[in-house]
Formats: structure tokens, C-alpha cells, sequence
């Protein structure tokens, strides 16, 4: 059952949350295969996206039974501290997310129960400024690196501000070696187009050149969830789209909406559906990558992403370790 289906979430659209939940329950067959299995944080707008939301990850208090969960150590926590963060596996999952007013599900880039081994690598480019065409260069430079490596990739809108791009790996690697894959390949991109890209972490230095946020795949880090709704105004998804559209340039960060995706879907269909078949190894890849850099070149692209303004500074996180997934228990 629906809460106040009524409420208003999107008041430049007047998009309810009936509406929201309309729509997850409806791509829910597409959208569950890509994320069934990877622990979920909720961005959570109760008073709709022009008030301030917040991020919840903790499910262990006032939640279903029937939710399946996953529990994993707190970073940084006492000892024996832990987060239980839901998983989705079904339509009545995914809508239940949606009636706590969660517009967006932001999911890791494994599954349980191989948490510290991925089967996503992904490029996360977020521009400084508007400029569709350096974006599309951006994004087209990705791919062309990808391609010389051997690796197939696949490309989504944000529905924010870039576009993520994503390679379907067969899970083998574990989280250290695809993050410092991406982190190189990243150098990489940077080395070869410095006035458009950059890994500054620091906005200011970043100048108008586009972030390769490859911070993505680090443990216990997310990214939006292939055909999320995004907390932006008209409601935009992080939707899949060719790389014919891109180089075209028919398709931006916010083309898709909740409004127009079930006209999308009907055009264009899933067009993941052939992610599982094309899952890979990183072992030749990452061998080729480490030609393409001297150790400086990459010592200096590791000291651009981890620069943080010094009123900032905090200790470095440590890795998120997994200790088992089961569904809830009732309470009593």
C-alpha cells in the first residue's frame, strides 16, 4: 500500500509520490537483474527534492521482515558495529524504497555475497560547467581507450549534470585491483586530453575541465542505479542509451524522464540486455594500462584524487567488509 500517493515531490511537475512508485513498480523487470544483490543507499526527500533530503543506508530498526538485508562492517565504528543496508530483488522491494520517499537508489558496484570482488567497473564524468560538446568528447575518449583495451563498455545518462560509463566485469578481480585499473586508465584519459579532463578532487582546481570520477570503485562506494529517478527538477533517469546517440549528440545527462521513459522503453527496449554475456577479465587490460604510464605520471594523478582542502582533511576511510547477507528476521 501506498502512503499519501499524493504527495507532492517534484513541484516543478507536480510529480507525486504515487507517481514515483508508479514508475519503479514499471521498470522494475528491466531494472531489478542490474541490481538485485548490491547493497542500496536511499536519498530520501520526505518534504519533496526542494527541501533538504538525507541518506540512509541503516535499515536494522522499523523495517518489513520480508526486506531482504545485508549486513557489513562500519567503517571507521567500534568494533562489532555494523550497517544492515537493504537489498532489492523484486518489485515489491523496489516501490517499498519509493514510499519512504527514496527518489534515487545509489548501489555498489558488487553483489553479495562477493562484495569485495566487483562486477562493475565504472567512469563517472562530472563537468564543471555546461558544455555538451567537450562532454560528448569526453565521453567518446572513454570509450575509444576502452575499445584499444579490449573491453566492451556500455554508457548511461546521469540524469545529473555527465554520463557514466560502465564495463560488466566477471567478478574474478578484487575491489583493490579494479580501482587502481579505473584510477590508471583515468590518468590515462587526462594524460591524453589534459584541457578537458582532469582527477582533481578539489573543485577549484578543476577549473571548467570535466572530473573522471573513478572514486566510484572504491569499497563500499555507489553510484545512481541504471534507471533511477534523480532528485533534479522534471524528474530525470539515469537511463542506458547507444553510443550512436552520443556521438550524435541526441542524447544529454537529462534527456529521460519519469514522464517520457515508458515511450523511451517502448522505442528502444532494454538495451543492457546483453550485459551478462559480455562480462570480462581486467587481467590483460590492466597489463596493457601499465604501459601507457610512467611512475610519476601516476603517482601525480594518485596525488590529484586524493587532495583535499586542508580544513578537510580526515582520516581515510577504511574498506567496507562484508560479513553475511540474510533476509530480516520478524520482529517481535
Amino acid at each position: 500500500m501506498i502512503t499519501h500517493p499524493e504527495k507532492v515531490l517534484f513541484p516543478d511537475s507536480a510529480i507525486t509520490k504515487g507517481e514515483l512508485c508508479a514508475y519503479y513498480d514499471a521498470v522494475a523487470p528491466l531494472m531489478i537483474p542490474h541490481i538485485r544483490g548490491r547493497p542500496i543507499t536511499m536519498e530520501r526527500f520526505p518534504a519533496g527534492i526542494e527541501k533538504k533530503g538525507f541518506i540512509q543506508k541503516d535499515v536494522s530498526k522499523g523495517f518489513p521482515s520480508w526486506l531482504e538485508r545485508v549486513e557489513v562492517e562500519k567503517r571507521n565504528g567500534k568494533a562489532g558495529e555494523s550497517v544492515h543496508y537493504p537489498l532489492v530483488g523484486d518489485a515489491r522491494s523496489l516501490v517499498w524504497l519509493a514510499n519512504q520517499n527514496s527518489v534515487t537508489p545509489h548501489v555498489w558496484i558488487s553483489r553479495v555475497p562477493k562484495l569485495h570482488q566487483p562486477d562493475l567497473c565504472v567512469f563517472d564524468l562530472d563537468p564543471s560547467a555546461e558544455d555538451p560538446q567537450s562532454l560528448r568528447t569526453a565521453a567518446l575518449a572513454v570509450r575509444e581507450l576502452l575499445d584499444e583495451l579490449g573491453l566492451p563498455s556500455y554508457v548511461k545518462t546521469s540524469g545529473s549534470k555527465g554520463f557514466h560509463i560502465l564495463i560488466p566485469l566477471d567478478g574474478e578481480a578484487d575491489a583493490e585491483s579494479v580501482w587502481r585499473f579505473a584510477h590508471d586508465a583515468g590518468a590515462v584519459l587526462v594524460k591524453r586530453h589534459p584541457h578537458i579532463l582532469t582527477q582533481e578532487f578539489i573543485k577549484a582546481d578543476r577549473g571548467d575541465r570535466i572530473f573522471v570520477d573513478t572514486g566510484r570503485n572504491l569499497p563500499g562506494a555507489t553510484f545512481a542505479a541504471v534507471y533511477a529517478v534523480r532528485a533534479r527538477p522534471g524528474a530525470p533517469i539515469s537511463a542506458p542509451c547507444t553510443w550512436a546517440e552520443l556521438e550524435e549528440g541526441t542524447v544529454g545527462p537529462r534527456t529521460f524522464t519519469l514522464r517520457t521513459m515508458a515511450a523511451r522503453i517502448g522505442e528502444v527496449g532494454e538495451l543492457w540486455s546483453d550485459m551478462d554475456d559480455r562480462r570480462c577479465s581486467l587481467r590483460d587490460a590492466t597489463a596493457r594500462l601499465q604501459t601507457m604510464l610512467t611512475d610519476a605520471e601516476r603517482s601525480e594523478a594518485l596525488a590529484a584524487s586524493t587532495r583535499r582542502p586542508v580544513s578537510r582533511k580526515a582520516p581515510r576511510k577504511q574498506a567496507l567488509k562484508p560479513t553475511r547477507s540474510t533476509p530480516s528476521k520478524p520482529r517481535r
